[in-house]
Formats: structure tokens, C-alpha cells, sequence
């Protein structure tokens, strides 16, 4: 296997020996691997089934969250003539004109963990990752059966703290919650939504001015647990007790502050079989073999009442 990274905005490239004729070039441009430890386990996660499969050679890039430097990325690996691409979109939107320019250039494009608007569908040969609408609804499940069970269906009021703007992992699973939750408990009122941008001081922030803001929170919902956490500890700080937080992509300290009893529930979702089933669609691709558009893998719930049947996340 020969590897290259490459740190983009740096323009610092580590160039491997030449691959036989049989290796598979694939290149890959992620979201923002310093963002949170999702990304960053996922990436090393990606090296590593690489680096183990000798007909792959991986290109790998980082975004840095930034959608111009993704969009040279792309040129830069169709400049390499590389033989697929995945992209972990920074914009799902913004990226089409690359992904499309990819295409046309014969090279296969797998969207990872976060898909790309429903407009560049044509250009894409599969999304590999979690149904994230379906995350966002189970979250609203966790949510409300919490309520339920505390007897507060009927008046609970509930904040919702939303991931990066623009990014479709942040659109779906908002809107994932934000349809299930009325359905399944329709006299709890969601009284705002702001978001965190994935980023746990952006979101205790965010958290605090909820808290000044309204006297009565019952429960919070976010995007992810990194997110979630620094709502919690903002309610922490200011002796706000008995809410109820549910995130999303169970981190290691969203799993610890449900061993703490601090925190309710969340999504079970593991960067490892992310980064893995990326990789692993894009050879299936590259082999002729039928890949379903919608890749999906499982993502179950987790509470502090099933915590027991999963192991601590690594990230």
C-alpha cells in the first residue's frame, strides 16, 4: 500500500513510491479533521484500512472547514487522475460544481458521513454513512418517551441547538427532530433553535443564553454530544437542574456523563464503521460491483437505561 497525505493548507504533501498497475488511487477530501475527535478518529480510522489493503493507495486531505479550499482539493485530485473520490462535504451545496467537474472527468465520486444537496445526486455514485434524519427522529423518540415517563408530555418546553449551518448533517438531523418530536409528543413546544456549529464552547454559549433567556427548559436536543456537553455544562454552571439532554453521535463524554446520570441519551454512531464503509464502497465501486446509492449503516439509540449493551466511544 502506498499512502499519501496531504495537509492542504499547508501545501505540505508526503509523496510515496509508484503503485503497481493493479492499485486503485483514491483520494479523499474530509470536513474539518481538528473540528472534534469524530473526524479525527475517523481519518486515522481511514489510514489505517488503507494502509492494510495492498491494492489501495490513499490520498488524504483535510478541508480545514473550509469550502474554497475543498473545492481545490477536488481540482487537485482530478489533476492526480486519482481513481475515485470521496468527499466529506464542508457545504453540501457549494461543493456540486467540483463533484460535478469530477464526474464528467470519468473519476467515481462516494459522498461520506454527511451528504451533499439532493441537486448533485446525478454526479454521485453512493452515500456511505448514517441516515441521519432517521438519527434525528429517534432522538425526538428518546426525548419524548423521557418525558413520558416523567409525566411532563403535556408541558414541556424543549431547546434545540442545531450543528454548522449549511452542512446537510446539521439540516437533516434538525429536521429529523424537528418532524418526529410533534408526533410522537405533540404538546411539547420546541421554544428556540440556534446553532453550535458543532463546537462545545460555541454551544455552552449558546446554552447560557437560553438560560438567561427562559425560565422553564425541560429538555435540550443537540446535533451531536460534543454539542450537547456544552449545554450541559452551562446548566451546571448556573444550578439549572432536572433537564433532560439527548444529543446525537455518542461521544466518549457524552457516554461518561451518562454514566453520571447527567446526561439521557443519544445516537450510537461509530467513526471507525464510518470511515471503513467509505473506503470499502469506493472499491466496491471501483470493482463493478452493484453499490446502493444510500449506504447506510445502523445507528441505534442509547440511554442511560441500555448504556450497558455498547463499549465507551474512542472519540
Amino acid at each position: 500500500m502506498t499512502l499519501r497525505t496531504a495537509l492542504f493548507a499547508s501545501a505540505a504533501v508526503v509523496l510515496a513510491g509508484a503503485a503497481s498497475a493493479e492499485t486503485m488511487k483514491i483520494g479523499i477530501t474530509q470536513n474539518n479533521v481538528g473540528v472534534d475527535s469524530y473526524q479525527t478518529t475517523y481519518e486515522k480510522a481511514f489510514i489505517a484500512a488503507a494502509e492494510a489493503n495492498a491494492d489501495v493507495e490513499a490520498v488524504v486531505l483535510d478541508a480545514g472547514g473550509d469550502v474554497a479550499r475543498q473545492i481545490a482539493q477536488m481540482e487537485d485530485l482530478i489533476q492526480q487522475e486519482v481513481d475515485a473520490i470521496i468527499i466529506w462535504p464542508t457545504n453540501g451545496e457549494a461543493v456540486i460544481p467540483a463533484v460535478r467537474k469530477a464526474q464528467k472527468a470519468g473519476i467515481p465520486v462516494i459522498v461520506t458521513n454527511s451528504n451533499i444537496a439532493e441537486a448533485g445526486f446525478d454526479f454521485v455514485k453512493s452515500f456511505s454513512g448514517p441516515d441521519n434524519i432517521t438519527q434525528g427522529a429517534r432522538s425526538a423518540e428518546i426525548m419524548c418517551d423521557k418525558f413520558k415517563a416523567m409525566g411532563i408530555e403535556n408541558e414541556a418546553k424543549v431547546v434545540h441547538i442545531t450543528g454548522q449551518p449549511g452542512y446537510t448533517t446539521a439540516i437533516e438531523r434538525a429536521k429529523g427532530f424537528n418532524d418526529r418530536l410533534p408526533e410522537v409528543c405533540p404538546n411539547v413546544e420546541q421554544i428556540d433553535q440556534q446553532p453550535g456549529d458543532w463546537n462545545r464552547e460555541k454551544s455552552q454559549q449558546v446554552m447560557e443564553a437560553f438560560l438567561v433567556k427562559y425560565d422553564d427548559i425541560d429538555g435540550v436536543y443537540a446535533g451531536d454530544d460534543n454539542m450537547g456537553v456544552g449545554a450541559l455544562n452551562a446548566a451546571k454552571a448556573a444550578g439549572r437542574d432536572g433537564i433532560i439532554f439527548v444529543g446525537a453521535t455518542n461521544f466518549a463524554v457524552g457516554y461518561e456523563a451518562m454514566a453520571a446520570g447527567e446526561y439521557w441519551g443519544s445516537i450510537y454512531q461509530s467513526p471507525v464503521d464510518d470511515a471503513e464503509a467509505a473506503l470499502k464502497t469506493a472499491i466496491d465501486v471501483l470493482e463493478g460491483k452493484d453499490v446502493p446509492f444510500l449506504n447506510y449503516f445502523d445507528t441505534p439509540k442509547i440511554t442511560q437505561d441500555n448504556m450497558g449493551d455498547y463499549t465507551k466511544p474512542v472519540f
